[in-house]
């Protein structure tokens, strides 16, 4: 089985997006309360790339900074990082550490770092990042929700409305069923099952079955026995719904327009060697055109 895709393409970004405040109250209930929802909350992306695009230190999945309002009326940022990767990472706390300096710096405003960590290592939580140097010191804390603690609430992810709980569930389950198609599949369909049951909006239903189909990815062969069981389902309540079947028809539209995207690249390869008299059998084995393409070619050129 494939581990979850990749991090600059992860629907973890969208849901985090499209339910801000339902991932805070989930994950940070306490900070939820603090905050006044009534006066909305903004993404900050332009400001958050501003200070990060030289400090790459490790792998981002869905870092997201967002302005929030407290209850005493007071802006607050919130920097929410998300991992999403199978091994420890010696250099996180550090990161997290240079992404609030960085910002606190600039623009002066009250910060806090959460962290969200989907790693299978139970017993790794990063230390705060420390630096000392001749009685000079810092110390820099920050509140971590590690995905794989909630294995053991599982009743409880199973009975809560909020969608991240559906988010913690397929994790968990594509961490679980790794080896295991049948299951993974069993799991999916459970998962995708429970949307409908409790009673979502359409288009809540539609954003986080692109977060189960994408996470839970299965071989093409159980793609199409879930593909007809999800079908049944919903002619049996008779519900409208976007299946796996559109996903790949996208997905078959964007493998054409990278095909084209490798054919005009192949064409201006040979256009450079028909300018510079190159034979047309070898221009034709290295760009695997055909001699009346490269003839076609040089004749709309010249």
């Amino acid at each position: 089985m494939t581990e979850p895709r990749d991090a600059f393409d992860s629907p973890w970004k969208d849901i985090l997006e499209a339910y801000f405040q339902e991932f805070v109250e989930f994950f940070f209930p306490q900070i939820h309360a603090e905050i006044d929802w009534n006066r909305g909350y903004d993404f900050l992306d332009s400001e958050l790339q501003q200070v990060v695009r030289d400090a790459e230190l490790g792998k981002r999945l869905a870092d997201k900074l967002v302005k929030v309002w407290r209850l005493s009326g007071e802006e607050t940022w919130v920097l929410v990082h998300i991992e999403i990767q199978s091994q420890e990472e010696s250099h996180f706390a550090e990161r997290m550490f240079v992404y609030y300096y960085r910002l606190r710096d600039k623009y002066d405003l009250p910060i806090a770092s959460l962290a969200i960590l989907g790693d299978e290592r139970e017993t790794w939580k990063p230390k705060p990042f420390q630096s000392e140097l001749w009685g000079c010191e810092v110390s820099f804390r920050f509140p971590i929700i590690k995905l794989l603690d909630y294995a053991s609430d599982w009743n409880q992810l199973e009975t809560s409305h909020n969608p991240f709980a559906i988010a913690v569930m397929a994790h968990l389950k594509t961490k679980e069923t790794r080896n295991d198609g049948i299951s993974r599949k069993e799991w999916k369909f459970r998962l995708t099952r429970l949307l409908y049951e409790r009673g979502y909006e359409r288009q809540d239903i539609l954003n986080l079955f692109r977060f189960i189909d994408w996470i839970l990815e299965l071989p093409e062969e159980l793609k199409r026995s879930f593909r007809d069981e999800l079908e049944q389902y919903e002619r049996e309540r008779q519900m409208p719904y976007v299946t796996s079947i559109e996903r790949m028809a996208e997905a078959k539209g964007e493998a054409k327009g990278e095909a084209r995207g490798e054919e005009r690249q192949k064409q201006a390869i040979a256009l450079k060697m028909l300018q510079e008299n190159i034979p047309l059998d070898i221009i034709a084995r290295i760009t695997e055109l055909t001699i009346e393409q490269l003839q076609q070619l040089r004749s709309q050129n010249s």
